[in-house]
């Protein structure tokens, strides 16, 4: 068996020529070369390496998503679902050095991640904890972040159909949130693309966003119907 890796990867070397076919454990391969890791092995790989990008990504992650803050209009972490993630060791952190141009070798990357994220070892009852995090550094202007979302874009059905999510963040993003329409909870430092399971809690995406809608009610015909209802009736 492959002994994980000391250094901080990049997730854009191992995959950069591995074309369109699926890779047999694409989560083993990643964590062996180093680019991709548990939170705890990307602090560990941080503090020897120095790695600024994936320093910045664990700092938000930890600092961010994992918080309350002041403007979200509830309490709580900005993003209940990472912390608790964290909590059960399947969160998964990458850097990816890809520049806009290089699309093709993005997508391969995300549809990868896919199939990595269903190989996270997890307890049944929790498998829908699983998360995978990416940050692209390179990516920050503005053909970057179109190059990115057209990445997004490119993967919602193929994640709707599979009960998956696919979210784009960034340092200028405008996305409302949920609670408080003026607060922006989809800012990061740097890209991020972020893969996870479909949950119960998805709710209020799915009320905002037509596509989500019924793949949701799918899901969750009637615990998710119940909590769609319950949001309209607090809102009379």
């Amino acid at each position: 068996m492959s002994q994980k890796s000391d250094r901080v990867g990049n997730l854009f070397e191992p995959l950069a020529g591995a074309g369109s076919g699926a890779v047999a454990n694409p989560l083993a391969e990643l964590e062996a070369s180093g680019a991709m890791s548990t939170l705890a092995v990307a602090r560990a790989r941080c503090d020897q390496s120095g790695s600024d990008a994936l320093s910045t990504l664990i700092g938000w992650v930890e600092g961010y998503l994992m918080t309350a803050h002041p403007d979200l209009g509830r309490t709580g972490a900005v993003c209940p679902f990472t912390r608790q993630a964290a909590r059960l060791d399947t969160v998964r952190l990458g850097i990816c050095e890809a520049s806009p141009d290089n699309e093709d070798s993005v997508f391969t990357l995300i549809r990868t991640s896919f199939q990595a994220l269903e190989a996270i070892p997890a307890k049944p009852a929790m498998a829908h904890f699983r998360t995978i995090i990416i940050g692209f550094p390179a990516c920050g202007g503005e053909r970057g972040i179109a190059m990115l979302r057209r990445i997004q874009d490119r993967h919602k059905v193929y994640s709707l159909t599979r009960n998956r999510m696919i979210g784009l963040m960034h340092a200028g993003s405008e996305a409302p949130g949920l609670w408080n329409p003026d607060f922006r909870p989809l800012r990061a430092p740097m890209p991020v693309l972020a893969i996870r399971h479909m949950v119960e809690q998805d709710a209020l995406f799915a009320v905002r966003h037509p596509l989500l809608l019924l793949p949701y009610l799918v899901r969750f015909p009637f615990a998710g119907l119940k909590r769609i209802v319950a949001h309209y009736s607090g809102r009379g």
